[in-house]
């Protein structure tokens, strides 16, 4: 159970859409639900009954107290952390998925942290997939959040940005309960994850304290996606993820909902002040290391450093993170990042 802490030709068609999409510094009043920071009320934790998901309680602001998780987690969750962790789920919004885990160091000084963002096309896939992933930080001494959020079938675009921003806005607001540094944190995001992760450190929101982003196989261009599965040599795993990105435009397609379509595009968005960005592709992947070179040129231009890495085979996400020698580059560079 959780207790409540509530929040308020691909380069062709890129080019077409680039000709509808207002500039970027007209672009935040024209994008069709984009969220920015300003518009979610700061999060308060309150009070809740024990969680049903056909019956979850509304949150509400009135009443705030600290949070306190009211069951803790199994063992599975708990082996092999180091002395003094704790872990805990929490709720950070009124929807089932709207759910997180929070690892952090109870004692010592606050820790940065790292927050955790599953893939599965933006249409499935689950936390708990990246639970060994997550302890694997805690046991360098991060503070570590591993979030669900709506998937594309609960809510299109730009509902899963939306949900990210508020896990971290909310983590933030309570960084002393959890003993972490606010103004010290990174994301990694696993293919659609990897999407979401990037989406957090462009758009120009300036997070503040957001110091590198991650991404392991990310779908930076979902019109890049949309176009390459249209081939007619496509693989069922391009074809697959055609789909994927139209079900996230909430079924429209480009032509129709350029607006739409151009808030999904991370290239879009890169500006002066966006976090840097590390990410990492196999070079034969279905989700391949051409978009994250879309991404860098953007963000180059705008003076934010990004480095993309390939390596040898067709492993993604997860698997690829496994491979020999990529979780040490991540880690690596994280601590580069945070040591700052």
């Amino acid at each position: 159970m959780a207790r409540v802490l509530t929040a308020g030709g691909a380069f062709a068609l890129t080019a077409v859409l680039l000709a509808q999409v207002p500039t970027k510094a007209g672009a935040g009043a024209t994008q069709t639900g984009d969220h920015t920071p300003g518009a979610t009320p700061d999060p308060t934790p309150t009070a809740t009954a024990t969680h049903v998901p056909s019956a979850t309680p509304a949150p509400s602001p009135s009443t705030t107290v600290s949070p306190r998780p009211t069951a803790s987690p199994g063992a599975t969750a708990r082996a092999a952390l180091p002395v003094g962790a704790k872990v805990r789920t929490f709720s950070y919004g009124p929807h089932p998925r709207q759910r997180m885990d929070i690892w952090w160091h109870s004692t010592g000084p606050r820790r940065p942290a790292v927050f955790i963002i599953h893939g599965g096309w933006w249409s499935s896939g689950d936390k708990r997939s990246l639970t060994s992933i997550s302890k694997s930080y805690v046991r360098l001494g991060y503070t570590v959040v591993n979030l669900n959020y709506r998937l594309s079938g609960d809510a299109p675009w730009p509902a899963q940005r939306t949900d990210a921003l508020d896990v971290i806005k909310t983590v933030r607001r309570h960084a002393a309960l959890f003993n972490t540094d606010p103004d010290r944190y990174v994301v990694i995001g696993f293919s659609a994850g990897g999407h979401i992760s990037t989406a957090l450190g462009t758009y120009g929101d300036g997070l503040p304290g957001l110091r590198g982003v991650v991404g392991i196989s990310p779908v930076v261009s979902p019109l890049a996606s949309f176009e390459d599965g249209s081939d007619a040599f496509a693989d069922f795993a391009r074809r697959k993820l055609r789909r994927a990105a139209l079900t996230l435009a909430g079924g429209c397609t480009p032509d129709r909902c350029p607006q739409k379509w151009s808030s999904m595009e991370v290239p879009f968005h890169a500006s002066p002040g966006d976090a840097p960005v590390l990410t990492i592709h196999s070079d034969e992947e279905f989700v391949p290391p051409y978009q994250s070179e879309i991404l860098r040129g953007e963000l180059l231009a705008a003076g934010v450093p990004m480095t993309v890495r390939t390596v040898p085979g067709t492993r993604h996400s997860s698997a690829l993170y496994r491979e020999p020698g990529v979780a040490e580059t991540v880690r690596t560079w994280i601590a580069s990042r945070l040591n700052r």
